[in-house]
């Protein structure tokens, strides 16, 4: 075991200084502090020290490891044993972190508190979606944790704040001064009901607010910020760097940047990991005679991790297990019921319009208000029988802990993202659409691109010039299953997650029935009759219209036959080209 620790510590001392070497800086230091006696410090009179900053960004309660991400378990192993070796090092978040996952979601952020306090953060900075339980709830959180969530700029109108400015850490004689700063977009970023009553400041102002108290009082600043460095947002890390430049390093999150070796603004160093654990971040600071002489910034990666063979945190493992247990109680919560089953099955959701997907989207519109919703068939995982319905049903449907995101998007981008996700109609497509707030008619005979006809918002034709409010998730927005027509467009907010969306949606409703509504028709062919699609002499036959998941072997047994027999009655060409309204011959 010694081994594996002292080889672990030498792999990252190596990674570090491989990956980073270009990016290592003097730093005007900070000012030493001073005691009242008049004497200096412990720390002004000590040979070299160097201490470590570990930190992470924009987790979305992404705990359990995954091929992409290192998870907390795995995570703690390799800080722990770390810290064991070199002990003088920090654990640090800079937000986004309470809120994503349904193992988060379903009791309101408590059990990554829980994860959190057992790996043994040190500071978290508050993220606009920290606050998607309400703010009096994440002011809850911040007392169960055993650290401190850091916001100095999170203000209720009449000034004062809702949580701690900052925090003072000393490290082998040397005092930390570390402040959070939270991004002003949250007043937009989360739902409006979750912050009302808040003013979030500009988070350059309070910087040097914060930074003129700390300083005599630490020997490095240290800025936890939820701000990050898109060049759509107005306040940026960056931005707080070039105003304040006694910042020695900002530890930063919201833009889900991946820095793999830091920026560096004037003199500030700027750290971010991109997001959902997909690395580890490290700062490392040496320091001579208490100041503060060099910073370096690298990421420790999920490949780097996992060539590491220290098991996880066993701990945090079953922190984990024990809150999966506990949940299972509150996934039997009921929620609503429904009179008829609600169809989500992968053959159905993914080629045509369903009443699941239109619970869903309709959901989606009661959440956000928009105009109108589009969310993916490949996000709906499961059917509910008719009945009462549980938390744990609607978790299953919705296992991703995808949320709701509202952007203003151009009718003639409305109809691309239509034709995108009816482009493989009648074949499976993980993109295809379930819509609310619209219907739409389209041809599938017609080329990939060409096939949308008519498009009505709310009952008129859609304005292909115009703006609309566009809900949907986050994961689409994003560009996801190609709706890159989406991703350019700036954020108008965020909302809850779809499960969550969908669990308010039913405790509203009480008893649902949601009903296949022609909101996505597929226009039949017409064709002029020949001789050979007649029925065979003597045989007589009906009139079938097709229904959304039909196919020809579906049909055929309901009536006693043979899918080959409705091919040669219909003289199809290709037996699974069947659409949505769409009138064939039975026997």
């Amino acid at each position: 075991m010694r081994k594996t620790k002292l080889w672990m510590a030498s792999a990252l001392a190596m990674f570090v200084t491989v990956s980073s070497a270009y990016t290592v800086v003097a730093a005007e230091p900070s000012t030493p502090s001073v005691p009242a006696n008049g004497t200096t410090n412990a720390a002004a009179t000590s040979s070299t020290k160097k201490i470590t900053l570990f930190h992470t960004n924009d987790t979305h309660s992404r705990i359990e490891a995954t091929a992409e991400g290192i998870g907390f378990a795995k995570m703690s192993a390799l800080i722990k044993n770390y810290k064991e070796l070199t002990p003088n090092s920090l654990i640090l978040d800079a937000g986004d972190t309470f809120h994503g996952q349904p193992i988060a979601n379903l009791v309101r952020g408590e059990s990554i508190v829980d994860i959190m306090n057992a790996v043994g953060y040190n500071a978290m900075a508050a993220g606009n979606h920290d606050f998607n339980y309400g703010y009096q709830r994440l002011i809850e959180l911040s007392k169960r944790a055993k650290f401190p969530v850091l916001s100095a700029n999170t203000k209720k109108n009449d000034g004062s704040r809702i949580l701690e400015p900052y925090v003072i850490k000393e490290v082998d004689g040397i005092k930390l001064g570390i402040f959070g700063l939270t991004t002003p977009e949250t007043a937009y970023k989360t739902h409006p009901n979750n912050v009302e009553g808040l003013t979030f400041t500009d988070p350059a102002e309070e910087a040097k607010k914060i930074v003129s108290e700390l300083k005599g009082k630490v020997d490095v600043i240290i800025a936890l910020t939820h701000l990050g460095i898109d060049e759509s947002s107005i306040d940026t890390s960056k931005k707080v760097a070039a105003a304040v430049p006694e910042i020695d390093v900002i530890i930063d999150g919201h833009s889900h940047t991946t820095l793999n070796t830091g920026l560096l603004v004037g003199n500030v160093l700027i750290a971010q990991t991109g997001e959902y654990l997909k690395n580890l971040g490290r700062v490392d600071l040496t320091f001579e005679n208490g100041k503060l002489t060099g910073k370096t910034s690298s990421l420790i990666t999920k490949k780097t991790a996992d060539e590491d063979k220290t098991p996880g945190d066993q701990a945090v493992i079953d922190i984990i297990a024990n809150v999966k247990k506990e949940q299972d109680k509150v996934l039997q919560e009921i929620v609503g019921s429904s009179k008829v089953d609600l169809v989500g099955e992968r053959e159905v959701v993914r080629k045509g319009e369903s009443n699941l997907g239109n619970l869903i989207a309709d959901a989606m519109l009661s959440e956000t208000g928009a105009d109108v919703s589009i969310t993916n068939g490949g996000g709906i995982r499961a059917s509910i029988k008719a009945g009462s319905i549980t938390k744990g049903q609607i978790v299953t449907v919705l296992p991703f802990g995808n949320y709701i995101q509202t952007k203003k998007v151009k009718g003639s981008d409305i109809k691309a993202a239509l034709e995108l996700g009816l482009s493989a109609y009648p074949e499976s497509l993980g993109g295809f659409p379930h819509v609310g707030g619209m219907t739409v008619s389209f041809d599938p005979s017609q080329p990939k691109g060409s096939r949308v006809t008519s498009i009505h918002v709310k009952g008129y034709p859609i304005d292909l010039g115009a703006s609309y409010l566009l809900a949907t998730n986050d994961f689409m927005a994003a560009g996801g299953d190609q709706y890159t027509m989406f991703k350019a467009y700036p954020l108008d907010n965020d909302f809850a997650s779809l499960e969550e969306a969908l669990i308010t949606y039913m405790r509203k409703s009480g008893v649902v029935e949601a009903k296949v509504e022609g909101r996505i028709n597929a226009t039949a062919v017409q064709t002029t009759r020949t001789p050979s699609q007649e029925p065979a002499p003597g045989a007589a036959s009906n009139i079938y219209v097709v229904k959304p998941g039909d196919s020809l072997w579906k049909i055929s047994r309901s009536y006693q036959t043979t899918w080959q027999i409705l091919q040669q009655l219909n003289n199809f060409k290709n037996p699974n080209l069947i659409y949505p309204g769409q009138e064939i011959k039975v026997p």
